[in-house]
């Protein structure tokens, strides 16, 4: 009796360790887990989401009228892609300064490839803050000129400490808020549309 009283006590003893090992091992490890996957995932859809030069300009009421054209012009995906892009955005301002009706004319579908010229002149290869547009007009005496998307180019100037853009045509247009931050990118927004050639 003494020996079956033994081996009893024994069983019981491996029995509860074993419950005890599977309880802790199973438990923490598997909420852990599947804490640190959610969160990951969380954060990677809120910065895919949320950041791109599209959705930046789309966040902000005073793009609407560029992100009718960036539709209208199928740009959407260009822009929204990995970049980096530096964009030269007019605000709804700058597009009223046009002759009445040139928007509207533009967002037409016959002048869908106009219209993209237009827009891809405001977007340059490359992501240019204010710092290193400032460094590299000051480097070259006064004057930087860069090629556009579009193919044509844009010179860039100071001018009491703000960044001037003169176009094609020697219009102007003055970066009137600098180095908006995207994920794919930088946007500055400026004061007046600039017209390729």
């Amino acid at each position: 009796m003494n020996l079956v009283k033994k081996i009893s006590a024994f069983a019981l003893v491996v029995i509860t360790m074993a419950s005890c090992g599977e309880k802790k091992t199973d438990t923490p490890t598997d909420v852990t887990a599947t804490d640190s996957t959610e969160v990951a995932m969380d954060t990677t859809t809120v910065e895919v989401k949320t950041t791109t030069i599209v959705d930046v300009a789309a966040g902000n009421p005073d793009f609407s009228t560029l992100v009718a054209a960036v539709k209208a012009a199928g740009l959407v995906e260009t822009l929204s892609g990995d970049g980096p892009f530096t964009v030269f955005a007019p605000t709804n301002a700058a597009f009223e300064k046009l002759p009445a009706g040139t928007v509207d004319g533009l967002l037409k579908p016959e002048n869908v490839e106009k219209l993209k010229g237009l827009l891809t002149y405001h977007v340059v290869a490359g992501k240019f803050d204010a710092a290193t547009v400032t460094d590299a007009i000051t480097k070259g005496k006064g004057k930087y000129t860069v090629t556009t998307v579009q193919g044509g180019k844009i010179d860039l100037s100071l001018n009491e400490g703000k960044v001037i853009l003169t176009d094609a045509n020697g219009k102007t247009s003055t970066v009137a808020i600098a180095d908006v931050a995207a994920s794919n990118g930088i946007i500055h927004a400026i004061d007046s549309v600039v017209m390729p050639k």
